[in-house]
C-alpha cells in the first residue's frame, strides 16, 4: 500500500528550522488504513521554549496521542514545528494548547490529546493537559507513563 506524498514540501530535503511556530508548515499525508481505528503517539522528551518575561529556557516532555480519521501528521514537519518553539516566548499553557489546536485543525482527528510535562522553574513544575474531544472508550489508549515530578526525594 503506497501513501501519496506528492504534496509534501519538507520531507526528503534540507529544511531550515522555522523561526516561529506560526511560520512552521505542518504537513499531513493520507491515512493509509481507512476504516481501521488505532492510536498514534509522538513523544518529544526534549521540547524547549522561552519564558515570555525573562527569556530563560523552559523544558518539557511532550506526549501527543491521536486517533486519525483521514490524515496523519508528517513527522518531519512535526519535528520542525516543535523545534520552532525553541526561540518562542510563551507561557507553558499557551505553548501546550497551541500545539494541540494546530494539530487538531490540520488533521481533524477523531480524538487528540496533549500531555505537556514541564520541568520546574522557580521550584514549581507545571503540567498541561488538553484534548480535542472526550476520550474514546472503546479503544486501547495507554497511559502516557510520565511520572509526576518528585524532586530529588
Amino acid at each position: 500500500m503506497s501513501t501519496d506524498t506528492s504534496g509534501l514540501t519538507q520531507l526528503g530535503q534540507s529544511t531550515d528550522l522555522p523561526q516561529t511556530p506560526e511560520e512552521a508548515v505542518l504537513e499531513r499525508v493520507p491515512q493509509p488504513r481507512k476504516g481501521e481505528r488505532y492510536l498514534v503517539r509522538f513523544t518529544a522528551p526534549e521540547f524547549t521554549s522561552l519564558c515570555p518575561l525573562t527569556g530563560q529556557p523552559d523544558f518539557a516532555h511532550i506526549m501527543i496521542d491521536y486517533v486519525p480519521r483521514d490524515w496523519l501528521v508528517e513527522s518531519k514537519s512535526l519535528k520542525l514545528f516543535l523545534g520552532a518553539f525553541r526561540n518562542h516566548g510563551a507561557f507553558h499553557e499557551d505553548c501546550s494548547v497551541m500545539i494541540g489546536q494546530r494539530l487538531r485543525d490540520l488533521l481533524e482527528p477523531e480524538w487528540l490529546r496533549i500531555g505537556a510535562y514541564w520541568y520546574p522553574r522557580g521550584g514549581i513544575p507545571i503540567d498541561v493537559f488538553w484534548q480535542s474531544a472526550p476520550k474514546p472508550e472503546d479503544m486501547w489508549i495507554p497511559d502516557q507513563g510520565v511520572p509526576p515530578y518528585r524532586g530529588r526525594g
